[in-house]
């Protein structure tokens, strides 16, 4: 399970401040109590799912078990998270898998049958039979566009497009960028900042006609550093999790590629580290646009205030974290390079992005409550009371 992706939502009957996810736990589960029946048949699990997307708004991909009887998932009418089932033939018969990426099935065995469409339900009963009905009044598919910038694997497919020939075309576009900008650039090396940015750099170095080296060695014990409450220990954690390889920056002018910029601090303190390994000149490359919006479909990503591209130019951001120069991806180029494949998808999520926010209810000040839900100081204090009961419990 990965935040964001099962489940996110928020309900218009529960009091904020719950577990979206327990929210819409609460919300099936009494949905199918409803119905009354002692064995629910798969009529009453759609009719559940229906009016949980009447009753809940929000970005959520689901699967739940219930109980003796089966497994059911599904997803929000405008298909901001991803899903997916499969099958595989075993000597017992035909066995399902739903999960949030089409690579979970592949590591298991399982082929892929397809993703579940925007409000789409998928119900597999004890007995093995598989049933799909469309749930949701009005859908219309807009995926978040952040599952390909950073969120996803690379050997997942979503929604029939490739994240891996998605991160090319990042790649590719970000070099375009860069000719048309810094024709006359003097680039010797680019550098991926692991492990989500490689596949566009290396990309962006073929179509630049530069090296392209691996300069970072990555901790795998250090968890993701953007969602983590405190500077300090945001700070410390990048100087755990990845260590530079001084030969490949040593008097070199060298391009960090790395797929977003949130908070700045990961890229300041690599930064540093390329300039204290020896780089006579470091620039700086987002395979993403500026993040300058919260996130409030399910992605824990900081405060608008805690953002360093929120209310700041490219320029300040670059002098923030320390760059000689800074290229962020155009919006029209990344949703390009995610929608122009072979399966087309007319419009997606960027609300991170853009501050538009597909499902048309999020004001100023439900983002003030985002706001002070999600700053380093709120998130400290309920770390800090956690560890208080804890303690009292054990």
């Amino acid at each position: 399970r990965r935040s964001g992706r099962f489940s996110s939502a928020i309900s218009k009957s529960v009091r904020p401040g719950c577990s979206d996810s327990e929210v819409l736990l609460n919300v099936f589960a009494h949905e199918l109590a409803q119905r009354g029946k002692l064995q629910p048949t798969e009529e009453d699990v759609f009719a559940a799912v229906t009016d949980v997307h009447n009753r809940c708004v929000g970005g959520y991909a689901v699967v739940a078990m219930i109980t003796g009887y089966g497994i059911v998932g599904f997803r929000d009418p405008h298909g901001i998270r991803p899903i997916v089932f499969g099958q595989r033939h075993t000597d017992e018969g035909v066995e399902y898998m739903i999960a949030s990426e089409s690579v979970s099935l592949d590591v298991l065995g399982f082929t892929l049958i397809r993703d579940l469409a925007p409000g789409e339900a998928v119900y597999i009963t004890e007995e093995g039979k598989l049933h799909t009905r469309q749930c949701a009044t009005n859908p219309s598919l807009t995926p978040c566009i952040f599952e390909h910038v950073y969120l996803a694997r690379p050997d997942s497919i979503i929604d029939g497009v490739s994240v891996y020939k998605a991160r090319l075309r990042m790649g590719e576009k970000l070099a375009e960028k860069i000719l048309r900008e810094r024709p006359e650039h003097d680039i010797d090396v680019v550098i991926p900042i692991p492990d989500t940015s490689r596949t566009a750099a290396l990309e962006l170095a073929n179509h630049l006609g530069v090296k392209f080296r691996e300069g970072f060695v990555k901790n795998r014990y250090i968890g993701r550093t953007f969602i983590m409450p405190g500077q300090a220990a945001r700070k410390k954690s990048v100087r755990q999790k990845l260590n530079a390889i001084e030969l490949e920056f040593r008097g070199k002018n060298v391009m960090l590629v790395d797929d977003s910029i949130v908070r700045g601090t990961t890229c300041k303190q690599i930064i540093q580290m390329a300039r204290e390994a020896g780089a006579k000149n470091v620039y700086f490359c987002s395979a993403a646009p500026a993040v300058r919006f919260p996130n409030v479909y399910g992605i824990d990503m900081p405060s608008a205030h805690e953002l360093i591209a929120h209310n700041r130019s490219t320029q300040d951001v670059a002098d923030l974290i320390g760059a000689d120069w800074l290229i962020y991806q155009d919006l029209p180029d990344l949703i390009e390079a995610v929608g122009g494949g072979k399966i087309k998808i007319e419009s997606f999520d960027c609300a991170v992005f853009d501050g538009k926010y597909v499902t048309g209810d999020v004001d100023e000040a439900y983002l003030d409550k985002i706001e002070q839900a999600r700053n380093d100081s709120s998130k400290i204090k309920t770390q800090a009371v956690s560890a208080i009961i804890d303690l009292y419990n054990n």
